[in-house]
């Protein structure tokens, strides 16, 4: 998904779940897996694995996926090689930086893959830190117009508590409202969203672009189709871009 704003394409993936829901459950589990093996299986205790179970929650994922998930990432269920992240760097069309995050079992395969996604659509693959410069890591949380509209009489309260609990940029679309923080913050502003009754539709660590970069029409949709490849393989968990909307 693109870094600049993911909202029109979280629209897109709803209405093609379920065509592609053993992709997604498939990339659920590893990020609870990933989770739980590096922070251990409380979510109580472990902040990122509490995330990817709200996430794979919003998604409809059965409960038994959720736990095999964590019991595999805590050793609890052996059935497979360890999970590491990897990132890729590289470029799309017209010099676009792109982040590729990845959660796999065989790294071989992952690079393999991601190379061939990069060569058939005119990009490039770089080495580690070729982009990664350009971008900052960012909490990012989204809640949809709807649920706004259900207390729009209370909307400037909340953007007040949210930017007292450390929102460092509140963007409003016709989408909904996208919060931005440093990650130290992520805890707090979830917090803050729950003292008003809201979940996020979206949230997570996400990797945004510093200064973003305008293409034309041809060049938008070129890579959109190169965002789209990445995302179809089952390793790739997210991918980032520095173009403008």
């Amino acid at each position: 998904m693109s870094g600049h704003s993911k909202w029109s394409k979280i629209q897109h993936k709803k209405g093609a779940a379920d065509a592609k829901r053993g992709n997604i459950f498939t990339k659920l589990g590893k990020a609870i897996s990933i989770a739980a093996q590096q922070g251990g299986g409380d979510p109580e205790m472990n902040f990122s694995l509490r995330l990817a179970i709200d996430r794979a929650k919003g998604a409809n994922m059965p409960k038994d996926n959720i736990e095999r998930a964590i019991k595999r990432g805590t050793g609890e269920l052996k059935d497979g090689a360890e999970l590491q992240e990897i990132i890729y760097e590289g470029f799309g069309t017209g010099g676009v930086a792109i982040i590729v995050e990845t959660v796999t079992d065989n790294s071989n395969r992952t690079v393999s893959d991601v190379k061939s996604v990069f060569n058939r659509t005119g990009g490039s693959l770089g080495g580690p830190n070729a982009v990664k410069w350009q971008f900052e890591q960012k909490a990012v949380l989204r809640v949809a117009q709807e649920k706004l509209d259900a207390m729009s009489e209370k909307k400037d309260e909340l953007e007040l508590a949210l930017m007292d609990a450390g929102a460092e940029d509140i963007i409003n679309s016709e989408f909904g409202l996208e919060i931005r923080a440093v990650r130290e913050d992520f805890a707090k502003l979830l917090e803050t969203l729950k003292n008003f009754d809201l979940e996020p539709d979206d949230s997570g660590l996400e990797w945004i672009a510093k200064e973003t970069i305008d293409l034309d029409d041809e060049k938008s949709t070129k890579l959109n189709k190169m965002v789209e490849a990445f995302e179809e393989l089952d390793d790739v968990e997210a991918v980032y871009t520095n173009e403008s909307e």
